[in-house]
């Protein structure tokens, strides 16, 4: 194992656009071996060639730019994902968007009808919860 740290040394490594790489690499290559087309197959490898550059470049500056744009890129579906989640999870509480400004606001389940106000802008309006 020695020998695996000196030669990973100065090199970039692993970070999030790696792994969605080879996730990616993943899915082209099970799309193209179902459906037997050669240019999915292609840009599978082109994925997976890509990755490992990335894994031992020694530009670390140039990589972990590529990364932070790329998380850059997917943080509004990582985030909508992650209120889809919570909201499926939580039972207790409805969720609104106030028509001002569109702020999210949760309120308790159960109550009927409740006048709501947003913490934001402060218009009031009624929903049935």
């Amino acid at each position: 194992m020695n020998w695996l740290q000196r030669f990973m040394a100065g090199r970039y490594g692993q970070d999030q656009l790696n792994l969605a790489l080879l996730g990616l690499y993943l899915v082209l290559f099970l799309l193209s071996t179902l459906f037997r087309a050669q240019w999915l197959e292609l840009l599978a490898i082109a994925c997976l060639a890509f990755s490992v550059f990335r894994l031992f470049s020694r530009n670390a500056a140039k990589r972990r730019a590529e990364n932070a744009k790329f998380l850059e890129t997917v943080r509004p579906l990582v985030r909508w994902y992650n209120v889809k989640k919570c909201r499926r999870q939580d039972r207790e509480h409805c969720y609104f968007k106030c028509p001002n400004c569109g702020q999210q606001l949760r309120v308790p389940k159960g109550k009927g009808k409740i006048s709501i106000t947003c913490r934001n802008c402060g218009v009031s309006f009624e929903k049935k919860t």
